[in-house]
Formats: structure tokens, sequence, C-alpha cells
């Protein structure tokens, strides 16, 4: 075979390196675009994570001008309220002292009657008002002082458990005084309608999950009978939190209350 003119080289050879050339620069221009769009990318991660960060920086402001305001109203209920009613009660107490009429003196102790229950809804609102008790932990503890207080002049025996608790576990304000309500009106139903000597307040916690089970052993619930305001009201707490009410009756009434914390 004869060998190609020595031109025809030369062509094959600035043919291959055009080509070289242009392959080169194609790969060139591809990593630039690549180069870019990860700039790009990178630098809209870092837009979107800015944003992310002001709009945390907001909530935290936000909750912690919350806090704040909780606790004002905290002191200002605590300094004015309870010296108000501190007052009403001690006018209320001489006045009876000087008073001689029996009816009178029926009168001032139902007013009596009156500002010691509100003294006792202040304190609860206080203890719902403050920060520091948003934890499981207070809530409990709050909870069993409550109950035991509730029931102690009644003829229905308590028992409380606690089952896995961490106390420390984070609950809301808003969580922690709808669960009280429903405490309180449990408590409440059990003492006028269950006809029950026995009671059993759990608290009991599965990892974010927390139940509250308020059980007696009363006559139960009449299934034939509508939905009373008090289990109306209470499951409808529930549900505004995400919860569930569930109520079961034989041999006696059982309330379960769930919640994710």
């Amino acid at each position: 075979m004869k060998s190609l003119p020595s031109e025809i080289k030369l062509t094959y050879i600035i043919a291959i390196l055009l080509i070289m050339l242009l392959i080169i620069f194609v790969i060139f221009i591809v990593i630039t675009y690549n180069r870019k769009q990860l700039l790009y990318l990178k630098e809209k991660q870092l837009q979107e994570s800015e944003y992310q960060n002001q709009l945390l920086q907001k909530e935290l402001e936000k909750q912690k001008s919350i806090k704040l305001e909780r606790e004002r109203i905290s002191h200002d209920m605590h300094d004015d309220l309870g010296a108000g009613i501190s007052a009403l009660k001690l006018q209320a107490e001489f006045l009876k002292q000087r008073a001689e009429d029996e009816d009178l003196k029926s009168d001032i102790d139902e007013l009596l009657k009156t500002s010691e229950e509100m003294n006792i809804s202040m304190r609860e609102m206080l203890w719902s008002l403050n920060s520091g008790n948003d934890t499981l932990g207070s809530f409990i503890d709050y909870s069993k002082i409550y109950a035991h207080n509730f029931l102690k002049k009644t003829k229905i025996q308590l028992d409380i458990e606690d089952k896995n608790v961490i106390s420390e576990t984070t609950i809301t304000a808003e969580q922690r005084r709808n669960l009280f309500l429903c405490l309180k009106e449990a408590l409440n139903n059990a003492y006028k309608h269950s006809q029950s000597n026995q009671l059993k307040l759990s608290f009991i916690q599965k990892d974010k999950e927390f139940m509250m089970k308020i059980s007696d052993n009363g006559i139960g619930i009449n299934k034939e009978k509508s939905e009373g305001n008090g289990l109306r009201n209470m499951k409808r707490r529930m549900l505004e939190q995400n919860g569930h009410c569930e109520v079961n009756t034989g041999n006696g009434t059982h309330l379960f209350f769930r919640m994710h914390l």
C-alpha cells in the first residue's frame, strides 16, 4: 500500500486536533455550566436557609414576647386581683362578726364561699399562665394535688399512678389547660353522678403520646340517654388539641384522654 501524501496526513492531523479541541471545548462548557448551576443551587439553598433562620428568629421572638406577656398578666393578677379578693374576704368576715341577723349571716357566708371559689379559680389561671409549668411533671403534680383536695371530703377513695412519665417532657400551655379542664369535669361528674366509692387516676406516657385515664366503680353511664354537655365539652377540647377522648362504661365509667405532645 502506498503511503498517503504528506499534505493529506497533515490534513488528517489538523482535523483530529480540531475534533479534540472541539471535544475539550464542549467538556469545558459542560463543566462551566454545571459549576454555575451548582453555585446557583448553593446560593438558593443559602438564601432559603437565611429565610428559614429569619422565620425561626421571628418565631422565637414571638414566643419570648408571649412568655413575657403571660408572666406579666400572671403577676398583675396575683398582685391586683389576689389582693382584691383577700380584701373582700376580710371585709365579709368583719361584717359577719358584727351582723346579728341570721339571714344576713347566711348571705355573708355565701359571699365568703363565692370569694373562696374566685380565689381557687384565680390560682388555677395563674398556674395555667406560668410558663414555668409547661412540663408534664408540673401538670401531673398539680393534677394530683387538685384531685386529692377535690375528693378528700367525699366518700370516694382516690388511687393515683403514673407509668413511664418523663417529667421534663414539654407540654404547651393550651394542652395542659385543656387536659386539666377535662380532669376537673371528669372528677365533678364522678362525684355527682357515679355513686362510686373508688376512683383511679392514671398518667401514662409512651414516647410522645400521653394518656390520662380516670376510672370509677360506679353505676356507669346510661347509653340510652344523650351525651351531656360535660362529655361533649371534653371531647371538643381534646379534638381542638388534636387529641382523643374515649368513654367506656361497664363496671363503672372509664375515661381515656390521649394526646400527642
